[in-house]
């Protein structure tokens, strides 16, 4: 089938499902992603001034230009969109694509978690049916399962909060571990040398920015640490805790009996329940499907469910993929929570 043919009926499979059609703007601000994202992320995007000055930049993501879409709509109510369009993003390797076709769908501002988690997915797999595929897998995954876990474990509050930040950053997160492990940020030397440096910084003016902190800020944090320490030998028992949890990979009819074991095992006061996962057999439509805890590291706006559905057909690899976003319009400004989840398959691949 070619691509355009294969475009369309994708879209007209998206309108059959429920879902309504948005166009997205294709110039976004640059503040909103890199108030987000950091300022390490503008390196990747196409950013210019407009005639008012002010900075703009192509869409890196359609689903944060569909975000950006609905926190300025003044009504804010449930929807389910669809959209289709390019990203535009600067690459470091030359044969990857600066320009992306994607289709995306979305559920916005529903509260019904599961039964939209479940209509993400089944529209998803609506999506890859249109491919002639013989064979494929669903990975699933859930970014909130790590965090109630890092909340359970015996460690100071900057370490909870350090781990979860960083969760999506993989290289920096195993550095991360291996601090805990050896207990390299607790030497006694270096705790006393905190203590001076506090003393000395309360001293001066706590409103004075260093590094885009206030003075009083980075005092704060001083105080948290020299308050709140920790032992050696707890810290390398939550590292092998955390490790071994996200060694956990299982077909996905026994993923909540594997997890409520590990729970038990370390004596941590979590549970799964059956229903937990959108998808509890280990095969739909052709697809294995399979859970893994460490799953869903690759985007740093992810908040809960995630998934990948993978297939080939002859050198050609197709996926869609998606999760639970429940952070994300309220980090590009909205002054409440809003629930979002949704999925996008890449045509360009």
């Amino acid at each position: 089938m070619k691509s355009k043919n294969l475009s369309e009926n994708i879209l007209k499979s998206l309108k059959s499902s429920g879902f309504d059609y948005i166009d997205l703007d294709t110039v976004i601000p640059t503040n909103l992603i890199l108030e987000r994202s950091g300022e390490s992320f503008r390196s990747l995007i196409f950013s210019f001034a407009d005639q008012n000055g002010k900075e703009i930049c192509l869409r890196p993501d359609l689903t944060v230009a569909s975000c950006i879409k609905y926190l300025n709509q003044k009504k804010k109510l449930s929807s389910k969109v669809f959209y289709s369009g390019q990203a535009f993003r600067k690459v470091q390797k030359k044969t990857d694509k600066i320009i992306r076709d994607q289709i995306g769908f979305e559920i916005l501002g529903s509260k019904d978690e599961k039964r939209d988690d479940k209509k993400i997915i089944d529209t998803s797999i609506k999506v890859i049916n249109k491919f002639r595929y013989k064979t494929g897998s669903i990975t699933i995954g859930n970014v909130e399962i790590f965090h109630l876990l890092i909340n359970k474990l015996d460690i100071p509050k900057r370490w909870r909060l350090r781990l979860q930040r960083h969760f999506w950053r993989e290289n920096y997160f195993n550095e991360l571990l291996k601090r805990l492990e050896t207990n390299s940020d607790v030497d006694e030397t270096v705790v006393e040398l905190d203590k001076k440096r506090y003393l000395k910084m309360f001293k001066q003016n706590q409103d004075r920015n260093i590094a885009g902190r206030t003075l009083n800020e980075i005092l704060l944090r001083f105080d948290n640490k020299i308050k709140d320490p920790r032992r050696q030998i707890k810290g390398q028992n939550v590292v092998k805790i955390i490790r071994d949890y996200l060694k956990i990979s299982c077909p996905m009819s026994k993923a909540a009996a594997t997890l409520n074991t590990f729970f038990k095992q370390n004596k941590i006061n979590l549970s799964v329940g059956k229903n937990y996962f959108p998808i509890t057999k280990n095969k739909v439509s052709k697809l294995n499907v399979n859970f893994s805890s460490s799953f869903g590291r690759h985007l740093e706006y992810y908040t809960g469910m995630v998934f990948k559905i993978q297939t080939k057909i002859k050198s050609r690899k197709i996926e869609v993929n998606g999760g639970r976003y429940d952070n994300l319009i309220s980090d590009l400004g909205s002054k409440i929570k809003v629930p979002a989840v949704g999925g996008a398959i890449n045509l360009n691949d």
